[in-house]
């Protein structure tokens, strides 16, 4: 309710402003509101703070722009847009912030279960047990639940219904990925001798 409220006391319009003003606000609108989030925001709703008829990707490439040679940057990921620090920062930020969990500190072990689960998911257990030949352990899979790296997915439609995996928004904004399209391609993969054709 107060959401809907706030939403008809934004102008969007901003009709008493110059144009080259009005398209400022916007920008900065758009900028206050991925500063302001923790996750990646949807052009769809980005389109709540400017006018009716703005080009959101308009005023995103434009944002884009201003943030050039700037220590952070906006990136698309996840479906959605969200400023982040460049990567080249991210020594200077491990030195004097406290970014606490936000380091995934994961093992390669980790890694290689949480890219099976990205290119089989939904998957349960028993699969990821015939992909690497043995159990997985509950540990692992509550630490990439924890982590918000993985979620908990429809059940399996096998006797017993048992649990299937699938990774998270959290997973796509984690390794930089839009969608689970930009996986890199199992084949190659494979050809670089980064995954067995067996999944791992």
């Amino acid at each position: 309710m107060a959401k809907d409220h706030a939403d008809q006391a934004l102008d969007r319009e901003l009709d008493d402003l110059p144009p080259e003003l009005r398209w400022r606000e916007w920008l900065r609108r758009i900028e206050a509101v991925l500063f302001a989030s923790a996750s990646p925001i949807p052009s769809e709703d980005l389109a709540r703070v400017v006018g009716q008829g703005v080009s959101v990707d308009l005023i995103i490439e434009d944002l884009a722009a201003d943030l050039e040679g700037r220590s952070f940057e906006l990136a698309k990921v996840a479906g959605g847009w969200m400023l982040r620090t460049r990567p080249a920062y991210a020594p200077a930020i491990r030195a004097a912030a406290d970014v606490g969990e936000q380091d995934l500190d994961l093992r390669e072990y980790d890694v290689a279960v949480l890219a099976a689960i990205a290119y089989h998911q939904p998957i349960t257990r028993d699969g990821l047990k015939d992909i690497f030949g043995k159990e997985i352990s509950r540990d692992l899979i509550g630490r990439l639940h924890a982590r918000g790296l993985i979620g908990t997915g429809p059940r399996s439609p096998r006797r017993g219904a048992p649990y299937t995996y699938v990774t998270t928004d959290q997973f796509l904004v984690a390794f930089d990925l839009e969608s689970l399209q930009d996986l890199p391609d199992r084949e190659q993969l494979e050809d670089a001798g980064v995954m067995s054709a067996t999944g791992t």
